[in-house]
């Protein structure tokens, strides 16, 4: 059998035994050896100092009784004391058989005795100890475990103690264990392993030895190599020792818990507000309230989030009116003992001392309005204190110091205050909003309160600070001059603008260059805020000298605003210097580009035109074709317009329409249709509506979108209508259905109405036959291939029979006569005849010629289109009695589009010719 059957053998059996039966018991039959162990009892014999041939015989009997096994085992361990294998196998058993039996079996006595057996030889086997350790435990025998670890302890090697270290825990952590041992085992453990700190203090604190566990707690935080087993950071550690201080603090003595604290609040900033009001908590506890107080005040003071503020500001509350009811309780108790009062006065000294400070308010022990008025004044002081801690997260926050200074509002000397720690604090460079609104609001203050004197020297500091931006000192010069004129003080007013605007020496700027940092006082004499300020000032209350060198000012230090040149202009034309103006409004639109110089040509067209009118009409017609030439196509419109405009008005209209055809080549697309329309309605007024038609034909061939082409097309084709030339409108119907969509049932409705009222049957199915061939052609399905197969076919089946009358011998004129049979269309054939040619059918459904004769009624009624509406009859027979009286007319007034039409019907003529000829003529003609 292998070897490695054994411990599987053992694993299964039963490990807890009986004692073993002494001599003087009998024996029992069945433990002696049977036939079957002969074999192995011989073995043992020949070997008995041999482990194979025990364990062979202890793996063949896996399946007898424990008693049996335990006699096994019993006598090889006799023989073999110093066998591990025996021994841990045998342990295992017993163990597993002594398990199911309580504690107080006296089965585990002889269990304990086998273990004391086996460690008098495997004492340096750490297995056997945690098995033997184990049973102790779960036996409970506390002392007995308590000396069996320590023999473990002294028996192993340092190296296998952690093996024996968490079972001496667990005996140090049951609650019958004496708190005095537990301690001595932990404290042993931490000389073994100094890093599981964290679990000795854990029990400390359950077994509520404060003082120990915030010692522990101290020097885990000292020490600087500290890790936690736990995942725990140093600052759960610190929050563990600050609750342990605040909570016991008369418990905990021999530590600096303000220091503690303080550290704690300095290092770890995320939780400042509970450290506080731990701190405070500590004072509390500990009866200090007045120091409590104190700390509460410098937590409120140095906290630097709202949520801090919020969590130690709460508990500031809470101590003032716990603080206040503690008082009330007090002094309704201490009211039943005023009548004992003079009881407890026994000798001159009480009596000398009452009389002294019978009346002194520190002497009062009835201090309740204190304490109500302090806890109002805490509630009172929460918007200034919050205020506080957002200027401690952002000292340069503008905004925030004009919330606070609307806290004080009934209180000016706390604004005065409030401003002057503002203007000190905030750093322009780093200001959030705008700083020059401190001194502008500090200024404005001192007005107020009819202090001129003093807002005058608030501003003249604020215009010495270096602003980040040009616009805040100009800001500050425009602020003092309002307040100024404000107090009707206006030379003084105009006197700060000019010592604004005045331009630095060359001493000061080479002196600000040498020192590399430019301040804006450099730069305030460009800034545009100040001039335009200055320039209303001299308007207002100067000459016109004084402005005009204002302005001039501007212009010359490139700083002005297309608004400042148009000012400037009507500034002039209101005093009559028209030519000065029209010389600013020249300046002006070389100085600037589109799309800013827009509002300068329009307001200088504009006045040029309203001055001169006629008299200078070359150098108004300059002006207009410089304006086109600077403009962007989108914005050449309104110009054109206005130039078309002076020459309709002033000078010629041919010109006139000059300009409008040069408008609509200029402007863009999108604006190209409402261009033509206006210059389509100016020449029908100017020219008559004959000029238009050039007009139209321009608009139609210029790449209009199809939309724009074909309501051109539409607005010519009614324009013709009127004019009486039906044909030319027909043509531009014809020429439109190349833009219309099959859908647009607005052109086709207006085409169809046409040709009912002005047409005739022909026009109107070469109108049906043009509306189909656009729906195919725009639809997905094309249907050209398959009529041109269908043509095709029709062509070879055609000459086909004719070659066949040709063989038999049938004379021309019937082959003739079989041919119309067989061609397409409405014919005089009989019905079966038609019935029969499919192709000529197809044919008819789809396109209906309008170059064919007209047949007969009856010939229609069998081979009509389904698709083409119902006329009244008309017979053969009257056609040659009408007679159309016809007009020549010149080729010029039909244009182009008369061209096109005339050699179109000139082609259907042909085409009409060609289809009246016979089968064999036709083919004659071909050879030839």
């Amino acid at each position: 059998m292998p070897s490695a059957a054994g411990p599987v053998a053992v694993a299964s059996a039963s490990t807890a035994a009986k004692a073993a039966p002494s001599p003087a018991v009998g024996i029992s039959p069945e433990l002696y050896p049977s036939e079957d162990d002969l074999p192995y009892e011989e073995e043992i014999l020949r070997e008995p100092f041999k482990l194979k041939g025990w364990w062979r015989y202890l793996v063949a009997r896996a399946a007898a009784p424990f008693t049996k096994r335990a006699v096994i085992y019993e006598r090889a361990l006799k023989a073999l004391p110093g066998s591990y294998k025996l021994w841990h196998a045998y342990l295992r058993e017993r163990l597993d058989h002594e398990r199911p039996h309580p504690i107080d079996h006296p089965a585990y006595s002889s269990l304990n005795n086998t273990f004391e057996r086996a460690l008098a030889t495997m004492h340096k086997m750490p297995r056997i100890w945690v098995l033997y350790l184990t049973s102790l435990l779960d036996q409970r025998l506390l002392t007995r475990s308590r000396r069996a670890f320590d023999r473990a302890l002294r028996a192993l090697p340092v190296t296998q103690h952690d093996r024996i270290w968490p079972l001496y825990l667990r005996l140090a952590s049951f609650p019958a264990c004496p708190v005095e041992t537990s301690l001595r085992v932990f404290r042993r453990y931490l000389q073994f392993d100094p890093s599981h700190a964290e679990d000795f203090i854990n029990f400390l604190i359950s077994a509520n030895r404060w003082q120990e566990a915030a010692d522990r707690l101290a020097s885990v935080l000292n020490d600087d190599g500290f890790r936690s087993v736990k995942g725990k950071t140093r600052h759960q550690l610190w929050l563990e020792l600050c609750e342990i201080l605040t909570k016991h603090a008369d418990e905990v003595a021999g530590l600096k818990v303000d220091a503690i604290l303080r550290g704690g609040i300095r290092k770890f900033t995320d939780e400042v507000g509970k450290l506080w009001t731990s701190l405070a908590d500590y004072y509390v506890r500990r009866g200090l309230f007045e120091k409590a107080r104190d700390v509460f005040e410098e937590g409120v003071s140095s906290v630097v989030t709202v949520q801090e503020f919020s969590v130690v500001f709460e508990a500031y509350t809470q101590f003032e009116q716990s603080m206040l009811a503690a008082k009330l309780e007090a002094a309704e108790e201490e009211g039943a003992e005023d009548e004992d009062e003079g009881r407890r006065r026994k000798n001159g000294m009480d009596k000398l001392s009452k009389k002294f400070l019978e009346e002194f308010w520190l002497n009062d022990e009835d201090d309740t309005d204190l304490r109500m008025a302090r806890f109002e004044r805490l509630l009172d002081r929460r918007p200034e204190l919050l205020s506080s801690v957002l200027l401690r997260q952002n000292p340069h926050n503008v905004e925030e110091w004009h919330r606070r200074v609307k806290l004080f509002e009934k209180d000016p000397a706390r604004q005065v205050a409030t401003y002057v720690e503002a203007v000190k604090t905030v750093d322009p460079m780093k200001a959030v909003g705008k700083p020059h609104t401190l001194w502008v609001a500090f200024a404005k203050m001192y007005e107020k309160h009819n202090r001129l004197d003093s807002a005058e020297d608030i501003f003249k500091r604020a215009t010495q600070v270096n602003y980040k931006a040009v616009d805040h000192l100009a800001s500050i010069w425009c602020e003092w001059a309002e307040m100024e004129l404000r107090h009707s003080n206006f030379d003084k007013a105009i006197e700060l603008m000019r010592q604004a605007t005045a331009e630095p020496s060359v001493e000061v700027k080479r002196r600000a260059a040498a020192e590399g940092n430019e301040p804006v006082q450099m730069k305030v004499h460009k800034s545009l805020k100040l001039w335009s300020f200055y320039v209303d000032l001299e308007e207002s209350l100067g000459t016109l000298d004084s402005t005009r060198a204002v302005y001039e000012r501007i212009l010359d230090l490139r700083i002005a605003t297309p608004q400042i040149i148009l000012n400037y202009a009507y500034l002039l034309e209101e005093h009559k210097y028209f030519e000065d103006a029209f010389k600013v409004y020249e300046r002006g639109v070389k100085i600037f580009k589109y799309p800013h110089v827009k509002a300068i040509w329009v307001t200088y067209l504009t006045k040029f035109v309203q001055r001169y009118k006629r008299s200078k009409l070359e150098r108004a017609r300059e002006l207009f074709q410089e304006a086109v030439q600077q403009a962007p196509p989108d914005e050449k419109k309104p110009l054109y317009l206005q130039w078309a405009k002076l020459e309709e008005d002033y000078g010629l209209a041919k010109r006139a329409m000059n300009v409008y055809d040069e408008a609509v080549r200029a402007v863009p697309n999108s604006e190209k249709m409402a261009m033509y329309e206006i210059y389509i309605a100016r020449a029908a007024e100017l020219f008559g509506v004959p000029r238009t038609r050039q007009i139209y034909e321009q608009a139609i061939e210029s790449g209009l979108p199809d939309r724009d082409v074909l309501t051109m097309c539409m607005k010519f084709a009614e324009l013709e209508r009127s004019l009486g030339e039906i044909d030319r409108s027909r043509a531009i119907y014809v020429h439109a259905s190349n833009y219309a969509d099959p859908n647009n049932s607005d052109f086709w409705k207006k085409w169809n109405d046409f040709e009912i009222q002005h047409g005739n049957e022909d026009t109107f199915r070469e109108m049906l036959r043009i509306k189909r061939t656009v729906a195919a052609s725009r639809s997905q399905t094309h249907f050209i291939l398959p009529e041109y197969l269908m043509q095709r076919d029709q062509r070879l089946n055609l000459d086909e029979a004719v070659d066949t009358l040709k063989r038999a011998g049938v004379p021309e004129d019937e082959m003739a006569a079989l041919e119309r049979q067989l061609a397409p269309g409405p014919s005089t054939a009989p019905p079966a005849a038609q019935s029969t040619t499919p192709a000529s059918a197809n044919r008819m459904m789809n396109f209906v010629s309008a170059g064919v004769e007209a047949q007969a009624e009856s010939s229609r009624q069998q081979a009509g289109n389904n698709e083409d509406i119902e006329l009244p009859d008309e017979s053969d027979d009257e056609e040659p009695d009408v007679q159309i009286a016809e007009k020549s007319v010149p080729a010029a007034v039909f244009g182009e589009l008369g061209k096109r039409a005339a050699e179109s019907q000139e082609e259907s003529s042909g085409a009409q010719e060609n289809e009246q000829l016979g089968a064999l003529e036709r083919i004659k003609r071909r050879r030839q």
